[in-house]
């Protein structure tokens, strides 16, 4: 089946390399179900318009023909010999899924390119990644593959020259669609230096002349085009796109030059052959001849594209023809071509923008799901119990301290009778303040030192030790207030407050905590800011099963928003909050600040706190 696939596309290959004056592309793509037409064949196809469409999917197929694994009936020869191909069942389903479902075929390489060792095969993956990437537009994702899949290749190894060769010239095609010119011309020779096929060194060398055709260097892109000519085959098909490539060259370095001879030759030749794709350049150029000088035979040929593109259902060469329509037609007859110009263009612009997030979401959950599931045991049976036995002391103190600092005030409460209305608000104020720092100062405290123990990869039991004395030390100043001090490196504090809860399966992303935000908030203010997000990751942890969390810092109104997300479990509108989540509601007050709850989300929970700048 991969064979078949494999002929079928060097056939089309062949197909384009005769229409292409510039890189005149067509491929099959799931897009056009999103277009309501049947398979769509994309194009490539004049300087003037068509490089903003989509245009390497099939292109850089016939490039990937170089980097795939070929049998003794396949359609290519080499000389050196290829590798013997891989049975993996991944790669094969994305092989089989490429032509026709090229989003199922992502998947599958994305599986490839995850696991397997084969080196050549997680190259060749990321290869075919980058064609479907490409022909959905998004050509800095498609770079971003083609450069993994070179860091899995080795310059001196003859059995990685063709998957070399096609990536490079796939970086060529991908940075002459971005206009780097230069950059595309290197790329291009360096696929030429690893080309070990004929017929594949043809199509880059003609991908060369494109690009010095693009910069206005006619010369050198008519030497390649003649250059091409003499290695090629002698067939009328060959001959008939060079024929009309040079022809065209030649008038764009000349306008004077007389190039309708060579083009109606090319177009009688294509006509002969029923070559639908040939004859449709032919259209294009014939028509873009005629434009300054016949405008009635421009408009002729502009129709007879169009025709001919609804034949082949190309969405792009369609568009192009109806751009050469509404220039040349007479204006009652400009409206009706407008309309479904603006119709067609908006469908695919519209399902190529759906593709191009597709592949981005599905390259973001493999990253997110490349988790280590065998943890080395990190501590022994001893090391634990005594981590466990520290820990219950130091809860054991803590509670002692509660009872102590609770007896007391009662006490006070008694010996104050005098003043017993007063000292009861006093004591229920004393009371919440000391129950809100043990949560913040002790059990959360406690609860984020055995998470950032749970993440290290080796346990430090010094760092561990001195924590646990800092912990303590606090634990023996809880009922006293002291004076907040300035911090100026807060932005860090909160970056480390936040990253300290991040494991192998949980990401942490933190955007806008920046000097510049914090610098207008007060000592206060800063201080309870970091007890409430502390709140929120250790109930996060705790309760809702989140693998990913989201904490955004914004100045905006003059007012501090902080955007909380995360997709576990959620909350329903009906949770009472406990003594953790009342602390935080308690500290939002103090700030003048607000809370706000999102509970609408099918999963997961939004928060939004804003407090205004002190």
């Amino acid at each position: 089946m991969v064979e078949a696939k494999l002929h079928h596309l060097q056939h089309l290959v062949m197909i384009l390399v005769e229409n292409l004056d510039i890189f005149h592309l067509k491929s099959h793509n799931t897009i056009n179900k999103a277009v309501k037409e049947p398979p769509y064949l994309f194009t490539f196809g004049e300087i003037s318009s068509s490089l903003k469409k989509i245009i390497c999917f099939l292109l850089i197929s016939a490039g990937l023909l170089a980097c795939t694994e070929k049998k003794n009936n396949s359609v290519r020869t080499k000389k050196n010999g290829i590798s013997v191909p891989v049975k993996d069942p991944d790669f094969e389903k994305g092989m089989a899924f490429f032509s026709q479902k090229p989003d199922s075929a992502f998947i599958y390489f994305n599986k490839v390119v995850n696991r397997s060792k084969d080196s050549l095969l997680v190259a060749k993956s990321y290869n075919y990644m980058s064609v479907i990437q490409c022909s959905a537009t998004d050509y800095f994702s498609a770079q971003e593959s083609l450069m993994r899949s070179l860091k899995f290749l080795n310059e001196r190894k003859k059995v990685d020259f063709d998957c070399l060769s096609s990536n490079y010239n796939e970086l060529g095609t991908n940075t002459f669609l971005l206009k780097n010119y230069n950059q595309a011309l290197n790329y291009f020779e360096k696929s030429l230096r690893f080309c070990t096929d004929v017929s594949y060194r043809l199509i880059i060398m003609n991908n060369q002349a494109t690009v010095y055709q693009k910069m206005g260097n006619y010369k050198m892109a008519i030497h390649i085009y003649e250059d091409i000519t003499k290695q090629s085959s002698k067939n009328s098909t060959e001959y008939a796109r060079m024929l009309s490539n040079i022809a065209r060259t030649r008038w764009l370095q000349n306008p004077k030059y007389d190039a309708l001879p060579d083009l109606l030759k090319a177009l009688t030749i294509r006509k002969n052959k029923d070559d639908d794709w040939g004859i449709n350049t032919s259209y294009a150029h014939l028509s873009d001849y005629y434009a300054a000088t016949k405008p009635d035979a421009a408009l002729y040929y502009a129709q007879g594209m169009y025709k001919m593109t609804k034949k082949l259902n190309s969405p792009d060469d369609q568009i192009e023809a109806l751009q050469k329509l509404i220039r040349l037609s007479p204006a009652t007859a400009t409206k009706k071509y407008f309309t479904v110009y603006q119709h067609l263009a908006d469908s695919l612009q519209t399902a190529r923008n759906a593709a191009k997030n597709q592949y981005v979401i599905i390259r973001y959950e493999s990253e997110k799901n490349k988790a280590d599931n065998l943890r080395l045991q990190k501590d022994n049976t001893e090391k634990k119990y005594q981590l466990i036995k520290r820990d219950s002391i130091l809860l054991t103190a803590s509670i002692l301290f509660i009872a102590v600092s609770v007896f007391s005030i009662f006490w006070y409460q008694k010996r104050k009778k005098k003043m017993a209305i007063d000292a009861e608000h006093a004591i229920r104020d004393s009371q919440l303040k000391t129950s809100k720092r043990v949560h913040d100062v002790v059990a959360n405290g406690l609860y984020r030192m055995m998470t950032e123990i749970e993440n290290q990869n080796e346990f430090d039991k010094e760092n561990v030790l001195d924590n646990i004395e800092d912990l303590y030390e606090k634990s023996r100043d809880i009922s006293y207030e002291k004076p907040v001090v300035s911090n100026p490196d807060f932005q860090n504090t909160i970056s480390e407050l936040l990253s300290s809860f991040a494991t192998d399966e949980r990401k942490i992303l933190i955007a806008g905590n920046t000097p510049e935000l914090w610098s207008k908030v007060g000592a206060n203010v800063k201080y309870e800011v970091e007890h409430i997000l502390q709140e929120l990751l250790v109930n996060m942890k705790k309760h809702s099963g989140a693998s990913n969390v989201a904490v955004k810092f914004e100045d905006k109104d003059h007012h501090i928003h902080i955007h909380y997300i995360d997709n576990g479990v959620g909350m329903d509108q009906s949770t009472k909050f406990q003594n953790g989540l009342r602390n935080t509601g308690n500290r939002i007050d103090v700030i003048h600040g607000e809370i706000t709850f999102d509970t609408t989300a099918e999963k997961g929970l939004k928060i939004l706190i804003s407090f205004p700048i002190s």
